[in-house]
């Protein structure tokens, strides 16, 4: 064989597993079409980040009046932010191939496809591997209405040439809410329409309720209940029809509305390759594919789709494959971020969820911010602790609220350690600071037991 093992594509996941295997001695391949880092890297979690940031600065411009500033804010040049933004990808692109590089790991520029289990085709040339991987991460997708192809998807958002003034969201996932956040933070009049009656559908209740709350504040316009229908062009312009047959013209339609698992061309019924109806590709807990040498990881597998997920699998399975160190991932008590504005940290179980399972006490706060009490801005931090009733083992920790993702960080080594209500009781608080209200709180807001009412 050419390889020992070939990874394909050049994502979080792939790059990581790549690297690492090299590193224990293995000959190994890495394809990528596109560009190396994959999506979070050039059009996700990083770019997205530096969007919410630019966005903070603003608002930081116009809350400095309630400290004794007096800051003149000027218009916001978009060409510049994103002149900026492209200029930081590049750089971290060129990190990720040195990385392989430097790692002894081979480079193909181009696109991957299996010619039979062991064979891969790529750039007009066969190469054979021991073991392959498939890492070739997700895309997103638009809704099946009339006129979708008007409409951009979260890939376009990063490269717009000018910043549009009037945006039409739809969706409510994370994506969604977090470019209402960043357009409208940067001067858009910006309308969300989902189908849901809460954004961010799967997450904890108060958190949604909470978000939305926080949305309409900052004067994003919400359209819950309802479904896009269609979309037509009015010269530049587009109008969106939804909810029944309201109209809404717009500079840019933008679709958040979910994403698929990235598997088109591959040629995975060729060899046996099975995936779900989401054309995930279906994996053991060794990260094994129906085929036994090929595996997959990382957001092809549809499972947890988070960047640090996918790192530590690719990294676990470099180990168990060729470190002489078998181990897996565990996909509970994953910490996740939503940044929203503000943002949202959460790790573990959901009221809901934890519910489902017995009772639970639930300890929850809602405040203004000390900042906030003097710039006047109508923001409120809500913060959540779901506890097992009988055990008292903390099952969920949730935080809307400036600082969220960071301090969520913190708290779920607790989460994952197994700790109590009493072991976050006694932990003593750093003030004045919004985390210290996850150790003072002792007042239970409530017990739920929705597996006693299902009864």
């Amino acid at each position: 064989m050419d390889f020992d093992l070939f990874v394909i594509g050049g994502g979080s996941a792939g790059v990581r597993c790549a690297r690492i295997s090299a590193g224990h001695g293995a000959r190994v391949g890495v394809a990528e079409e596109r560009f190396w880092g994959g999506t979070c890297v050039n059009i996700g979690c990083v770019p997205k980040k530096l969007l919410v940031q630019a966005g903070e600065y603003g608002a930081w411009a116009e809350d400095a009046a309630g400290f004794g500033w007096t800051i003149e804010k000027g218009p916001h040049d978009w060409a510049k932010l994103i002149a900026a933004k492209d200029r930081e990808i590049t750089r971290l692109e060129g990190i990720y191939r040195k990385l392989l590089a430097n790692a002894g790991a081979t480079v193909f520029d181009g696109r991957a496809s299996f010619v039979d289990p062991h064979t891969i085709l790529v750039n007009g040339r066969t190469v054979t591997a021991e073991r392959i991987v498939i890492a070739t991460g997700g895309h997103p997708e638009r809704p099946e209405i009339p006129g979708a192809e008007l409409g951009i998807i979260s890939d376009d958002a990063f490269y717009l040439k000018a910043m549009p003034k009037h945006v039409a969201i739809v969706g409510s996932g994370y994506i969604a809410v977090e470019f209402a956040g960043i357009f409208r933070a940067l001067g858009a009049e910006v309308h969300l329409i989902y189908r849901q009656p809460l954004p961010l559908r799967g997450f904890d209740s108060d958190l949604r309720e909470a978000l939305a709350e926080a949305l309409a504040a900052q004067g994003i316009i919400l359209h819950p209940g309802c479904h896009p229908e269609k979309v037509e062009a009015d010269g530049d312009a587009r109008v969106l029809t939804f909810g029944g047959g309201q109209a809404l013209r717009t500079d840019l339609v933008f679709f958040a509305t979910g994403r698929k698992a990235n598997i088109r061309g591959l040629g995975l019924e060729k060899i046996g390759v099975e995936t779900n109806p989401r054309d995930a590709v279906k994996v053991n807990e060794h990260l094994e594919t129906t085929v036994p040498h090929i595996y997959a990881i990382g957001d092809v597998t549809d499972r947890v789709n988070l960047t640090p997920v996918a790192t530590a699998e690719g990294h676990a399975l470099a180990d168990t494959l060729f470190g002489d160190r078998p181990r897996s991932v565990s996909l509970h008590n994953v910490p996740s971020a939503v940044f929203s504005t503000p943002p949202i940290g959460t790790v573990g179980l959901t009221e809901e969820q934890a519910a489902a399972l017995g009772p639970v006490d639930i300890y929850l706060t809602r405040f203004t911010p000390m900042r906030h009490n003097l710039t006047g801005r109508a923001r409120k931090t809500t913060m959540k602790l779901v506890v097992d009733a009988a055990t008292q083992k903390v099952l969920g920790v949730h935080m809307l609220g400036e600082d969220a993702p960071e301090i969520v960080q913190g708290m779920a080594i607790a989460v994952v350690m197994g700790a109590t209500k009493a072991d976050f009781d006694r932990t003593i608080g750093i003030h004045p600071t919004a985390a210290e209200e996850f150790v003072t709180l002792r007042t239970r807001t409530r017990t739920t037991d929705m597996a006693k009412a299902a009864e």
